[in-house]
C-alpha cells in the first residue's frame, strides 16, 4: 500500500488505524442486516475503534479484541474504563500469527462476526523492515516453481489472515467484514471458491482510502457470510458502503475470475482459441547494459558510457510507456539482443561482431548478477522472450502497465524490425495491412467490452497475456464482418505458425 504520510510504526505492523466515525458507520451498516452475532472478534484491534463501535451497535454480543502492540492494548483498556457495555469486552495482548485460532474459535458462541482492519502490507515489505509480524513461511498460494521465481509468491498479510479465518470458519454460522485492498478481497474469494468453501453471500463495498487512511490504493469493506446453505460463486461490488444497487458483479465463469459477469455474458461468444498468439517483449533484466541511445556516430548506454558497436545485434526498441503513449514510429533506444531464439549459443558473436563481444565481456559481471534463475544453465548473456515473433516485420502491441485498452501498430525503423520490452504484449504480423486490420478489430466496441469485463484495473499489471488470449480474434473478425479479409491476409503469411 502506498502511504501518503507513513507514521512511525506503520511500516512494521501495516498500521492504518480505522477512524472512529468509519468504524461506527460500518457497524451501523452491519447491524441493519439480518445477521445477529453472539460473538464479535477483532483479531487486530489496534486502538479499538471497532471494539467501541461493536459494543454500541451490537448490545447483546460479546466483543473480543486481540492486538500485538502492547501500547495499543493499554490505551484501549483505558478508553473502555467506564464505557457503556465495557463488561462485554475482552481485550488480549497477542500476535495473530501465534494465536491458536482453531481452538479459540471453538470456545466462542455462534453466530460469530469477524470484524476489523488487518495490516495493509505485503510479506516482502514486512521482511524489508525486519518485522516479526509475519506468518510462518508456507506456499499457501500454491504457486508453481516459475511463479515463485518471478516474484508471484509475494502476498499481502491481510490475504493470509482472511484465508486462514475463512478456512477455520468454513461450515459454521459466521460472517467476516474487514477492510482490505480490493485486489486482496478478490484473491481471497477466488481461493475460497477454488477450495469449495461454502460462501452464502459476499460483497465488496468500495471505500475512499485516501480520505479515511491517507493512502492511495483501491480498498473496500469485504464481507462474506459462511454456513451450510447454498453457496455462491459471484460477488456484487458497490460504489460505497450505503449504495443500494451494485455497479457490477464479479465471479467465476468458465473457470475464470470475471470482473463484470453481465458484460462478459453478452460477449461470451467471442471467447476461445485464436490462431494468433500473444507474446511478451524481450526480457533481459539489465537495462543499463542492454539498452542504448544513439549519440553521434556511437551509442551511449545507461551507465553513461560512450561505446562503438556493430549493428548486427542491435534493434530499435520501444518501452511500455512509449507504446502506451502512441509514440511508436520513432524509437529513441536500441536493444542489444545476442540471440535469435532462446537457448541459441552466444559465443559465435566473438567472430561475427568482435566489438559487441568485447562490450558483453566488459559488462559480463553485471549480466552474470541477474537474479532470476531463468538465466542459469543458459548460454552466457542469454535473454528471454525471443523467437521469430520478436523480429516480425509488423506487430500489434499493448502496454501491460497502463490502464487503457489502446493497441498500437508497430513497424520498423532504419530497416530493422522494432522490438519491445517485456512489459509489452504483442501479436506478430506479416504485413502492415494485417496489423492495422487486427488493431481496428481490437478497438471495436465488442472487443473493448469483452476485455473490460475481464480486467481488474486496480491490479499492478491489469492487462496480461492470460486476459488477452481469451479473445478469439477470428470470432471477433466474424462479428465485425472482416473474417474473410483476415483469413486472406493470414494465408499470405509465410510459415504463419511460427509467429
Amino acid at each position: 500500500m502506498e502511504a501518503t504520510k507513513a507514521k512511525k510504526g506503520q511500516n512494521e505492523f501495516g498500521d492504518f488505524q480505522t477512524p472512529a466515525a468509519l468504524a461506527d458507520e460500518v457497524c451501523q451498516f452491519l447491524a441493519a442486516q439480518a445477521f445477529s452475532p453472539a460473538t464479535i472478534i477483532e483479531p487486530t484491534c489496534g486502538q479499538g475503534a471497532f471494539v467501541h463501535a461493536a459494543l454500541t451497535h451490537f448490545p447483546s454480543a460479546a466483543v473480543i479484541g486481540v492486538e500485538i502492540n502492547r501500547r495499543y492494548v493499554d490505551q484501549l483498556l483505558d478508553s473502555l474504563a467506564g464505557a457503556k457495555g465495557a463488561s462485554r469486552a475482552t481485550i488480549e495482548h497477542g500476535d495473530f500469527f501465534a494465536v491458536d485460532w482453531r481452538a479459540k474459535l471453538l470456545d466462542y458462541r455462534q453466530p460469530i462476526l469477524i470484524l476489523g482492519n488487518p495490516p495493509w502490507v505485503t510479506n516482502s515489505q514486512q521482511t524489508h523492515f525486519q518485522s516479526a509480524n509475519l506468518p510462518a513461511k508456507s506456499n499457501f498460494q500454491q504457486q508453481s516453481g516459475i511463479d515463485a521465481i518471478t516474484g508471484k509468491s509475494n502476498f499481502d498479510i491481510s490475504e493470509w489472515m482472511l484465508r486462514r479465518l475463512l478456512t477455520l470458519l468454513a461450515g459454521g454460522d459466521a460472517q467476516i467484514a474487514m477492510f482490505c485492498k480490493t485486489m486482496v478481497a478478490r484473491k481471497v474469494l477466488q481461493a475460497a471458491w477454488k477450495e469449495s468453501i461454502a460462501i452464502e453471500r459476499a460483497e465488496i463495498r468500495e471505500i475512499d482510502a485516501a480520505k479515511h487512511f491517507g493512502v492511495s490504493v483501491d480498498a473496500c469493506l469485504f464481507s462474506c457470510s459462511l454456513g451450510e446453505g447454498r453457496s455462491t460463486t459471484s460477488c456484487p461490488t458497490f460504489a460505497d458502503l450505503n449504495a443500494e444497487d451494485p455497479q457490477s458483479e464479479l465471479g467465476i465463469v468458465d473457470d475464470t475470475l470475471i470482473a463484470d459477469i453481465g458484460s462478459y455474458q453478452r460477449w461470451r461468444h467471442l471467447a476461445g482459441d485464436s490462431p494468433y498468439q500473444w507474446r511478451s517483449g524481450v526480457k533481459h533484466d539489465c537495462a543499463k547494459v542492454m539498452e542504448l541511445r544513439v549519440d553521434g556516430d556511437h551509442f551511449r548506454n545507461g551507465l553513461g558510457e560512450l561505446v562503438e558497436l556493430e549493428t548486427d545485434y542491435l534493434f530499435p526498441m520501444l518501452k511500455s510507456s512509449e507504446v502506451a503513449s502512441g509514440n511508436v514510429t520513432s524509437p529513441s533506444r536500441w536493444m542489444l539482443i545476442p540471440q535469435r531464439n532462446t537457448g541459441d549459443p552466444t559465443d559465435n558473436i566473438e567472430s561475427a561482431a568482435p566489438q559487441t563481444w568485447g562490450y558483453l565481456q566488459q559488462h559480463g559481471a553485471a549480466l552474470d548478477r541477474r537474479r532470476s534463475s531463468i538465466y542459469q544453465r543458459r548460454p552466457r548473456f542469454s535473454v528471454f522472450g525471443i523467437g521469430d515473433y520478436t523480429f516480425a516485420p509488423w506487430k500489434v502491441a499493448i502496454s501491460g502497465f497502463y490502464k487503457r485498452l489502446q493497441f498500437s501498430v508497430i513497424g520498423h525503423a532504419e530497416g530493422k524490425p522494432i522490438v519491445l520490452d517485456d512489459t509489452v504484449y504483442f501479436l506478430a504480423c506479416h504485413s502492415e495491412r494485417e496489423a492495422r486490420l487486427i488493431a481496428e478489430l481490437l478497438h471495436s466496441a465488442a472487443a473493448q467490452q469483452f476485455y473490460a469485463s475481464l480486467i481488474f484495473w486496480d491490479a499492478k499489471r491489469p492487462i496480461t497475456v492470460d486476459v488477452l488470449k481469451r479473445l478469439a480474434i477470428l470470432a471477433l473478425a466474424r462479428e465485425q464482418n472482416a473474417e474473410e479479409e483476415l483469413r486472406e491476409l493470414r494465408s499470405e503469411k509465410p510459415n504463419s505458425a511460427a509467429i
